[in-house]
């Protein structure tokens, strides 16, 4: 599939890795097919990539894993609306949060309420609100500084 980005300039990606959501994302629904875009050059994984839109190109969105920040997320989520993703397990069941970077970078946050999960298996996946009382702008500037002096030890 190929796509014109805003970002990445023309892009083409396989279609085994195209994340289908059939519900969209919160504030595009009409967009179902995705990609996650991270540069692959870099020995570590980088704690941000793009959740790239292949049906806008000029829509793409930072996202992160969260457990790379909290240990011990581990959302509610009600069952019925995993359902048409395919069987989960923990082995094929990915968790992204949406990551928010303002002007003021020490104000950058994730949004841990509405997580977005994908069957690695199926390639379907889903945004949702999740029933815990989870931060809709987690503040995760510190984290990072510690996570890099942490590294850098």
């Amino acid at each position: 599939m190929k796509a014109d980005t805003r970002l990445f300039g023309e892009i083409e990606i396989e279609d085994a890795k195209i994340i289908y959501l059939e519900q969209g994302i919160i504030g595009f629904p009409d967009l179902k097919h995705f990609t996650l875009i991270f540069d692959s050059e870099r020995e570590e994984k980088s704690s941000i990539m793009w959740l790239q839109s292949m049906d806008d190109g000029q829509i793409a969105i930072p996202v992160m894993e969260p457990s790379g920040l909290i240990a011990d997320y581990n959302p509610t989520v009600n069952n019925e609306l995993l359902e048409p993703l395919g069987e989960l397990n923990s082995e094929n069941m990915y968790v992204l949060v949406t990551v928010t970077v303002p002007k003021e970078i020490e104000n950058i946050s994730v949004n841990l309420k509405a997580p977005v999960i994908v069957n690695t298996d199926t390639n379907r996946g889903c945004q949702l609100i999740v029933e815990d009382d989870y931060a809709v702008r987690y503040q995760i500037y510190d984290l990072i500084q510690n996570g890099k002096k942490k590294a850098g030890e």
